[in-house]
Formats: C-alpha cells, structure tokens, sequence
C-alpha cells in the first residue's frame, strides 16, 4: 500500500522545515505525529500542562480534519508527559476533549525534545477507506 503524506511538513519561525509530515495515511489508517501545544506562532501556549494539552489536542483535531477525520476516529494515542505530578490536570483535559470517544492510551513519562514542552499526543485514527 501507498503512504499518503496528508500535510506538508511544518516550516519554523526561523525558515527551518522540520523533517516530519504531520500525519500519514495508509489505506484506513492516520498516523499523526506527536502534537504538541505549540499555538500558530509555534510557541508552546502558557498556562500549564492542562492548556499545553488542550492546545496539543486542537493541533492534532486540525491534522486530523486534513484527512476527514476527528477524535471520534481516533483509535489509539500514545502520550509522553515529563512529569507525572501534571498527569491529574493533564487526565481532566484530554477527557474533556474526547468526551465519551475514548480512544485506547498509552502514557509515558519521559524529557521531551523541545524544552518547556509538558506534553506531547501522537494518534493512530481509522477512517473509511
């Protein structure tokens, strides 16, 4: 099967391509790359984990919507927070945004490549072929 690069990779403030495409569909399936709470700017949101995972969360809803889908397609995401003392807030705001959609989850506790980031989402979502 063909991988389809569904969005053109992100270009950085400075001019610099990130060598990344936000997500990859193969057949039914939507691989999105991690999402962080970076806002239009690419500067991580203020506020804390709970709005860098809100923020995280609309990122990937705009990767998906490029593809057709939405959370409700989402069928797994894996979540990398760096400390698990954010993982109460972190919890209360990705329930928020999947509703009653609960998709399977792995959370990871782990540094993340850009500093200040709290939070990073990746999603495998399935969608009509």
């Amino acid at each position: 099967m063909a991988v389809d690069r569904i969005v053109t990779p992100p270009v950085l403030p400075n001019g610099a391509q990130v060598p990344l495409v936000p997500a990859t569909r193969v057949g039914n399936l939507i691989f999105c790359s991690g999402a962080l709470g970076l806002d239009a700017d690419l500067k991580l949101v203020e506020g804390g984990v709970g709005a860098q995972t809100r923020q995280a969360i609309a990122n990937l809803q705009a990767v998906l919507a490029e593809s057709g889908a939405t959370l409700a397609d989402v069928a797994k995401t894996t979540v990398w927070l760096t400390d698990l003392a954010h993982f109460a807030e972190f919890n209360a705001a990705y329930a928020e945004a999947f509703g009653k959609d609960l998709p399977a989850r792995s959370t990871i506790t782990s540094a993340l490549a850009i500093p200040g980031a709290l939070v990073e989402i990746e999603a495998i979502a399935s969608v009509e072929a």
